[in-house]
């Protein structure tokens, strides 16, 4: 794959045709998981887990993908990206969520008025908005850190083992921010532990699973851009948008 495409260390001035299509399911991704799967606990089969595992770790493997094809100075645009667009979407649903509403609008729909029930499903608490994007972007540069050193440490070799290795190590970090600063006294000790450790096995295993869906999207991506990019000479702090 790589002997027909030209080696990049620099990706700051350079215009890809894709990258904007990748940014713009990142934050989707990012923005859908956070709103909708963030405070639902399911169970399946005796199986207990967050309901956010089954669609939330795609955004790891999407980030995978945009170390692996457009480097870490790209990756790093999108995880901001996702991270505004969260906090935005958060902010939005609990402004929506305080307005009056109109009393024509706000009647009772089985024994729960229509405001009570747009609070249940759109009103989080702020520590869950808080831990929600603090994980997401601690768990997404770190994602995309060992991704990138990882692929130049092996001058790109292994690829399998670098999107596994950088999802263990950036969903352990996201999963130990989130669930014990967004239910800390609100679940049970217990419960945390059993919904963390599960989802990041969950998300560990989606990795695993997708690896061939990953190489594919990787291999279409690369020869489509005709680049191979390596962060040889990359700035890693998290705090640019270069």
């Amino acid at each position: 794959m790589n002997t027909t495409l030209n080696k990049v260390t620099d990706t700051s001035t350079r215009h890809f045709r894709f990258f904007d299509f990748m940014l713009g399911a990142t934050c989707i991704l990012i923005v859908c998981s956070n709103i909708i799967g963030a405070g639902k606990v399911a169970e399946i089969a005796g199986f207990t887990f967050g309901a956010g595992v089954i669609f939330f770790p795609l955004s790891y493997v999407l980030g995978d993908v945009l170390t692996e094809v457009y480097g870490y100075q790209r990756a790093r645009r999108a995880i901001w990206a996702g991270f505004f667009a969260a906090a935005f979407a958060a902010f939005m649903a609990w402004f929506i969520t305080e307005m009056p509403p109109s009393p024509n609008w706000n009647q009772d729909v089985g024994g729960i008025s229509r405001q009570d029930s747009f609070a249940m499903n759109f009103g989080q608490a702020p520590r869950i908005v808080l831990a929600s994007v603090l994980a997401i972007w601690l768990g997404e540069f770190t994602n995309a850190f060992v991704m990138a050193k990882m692929k130049v440490m092996s001058k790109g070799k292994a690829l399998y083992q670098r999107t596994i290795g950088s999802t263990v190590v950036g969903q352990a970090v996201d999963s130990m921010v989130f669930y014990p600063v967004a239910f800390w006294g609100i679940w049970s000790t217990e419960l945390i532990i059993t919904v963390m450790l599960t989802n990041y096995g969950l998300k560990v295993l989606w990795e695993v699973l997708l690896t061939p869906v990953t190489y594919k999207v990787i291999a279409v991506l690369k020869r489509a851009e005709g680049v191979d990019v390596y962060d040889e000479h990359t700035n890693f702090t998290p705090f640019s948008i270069k």
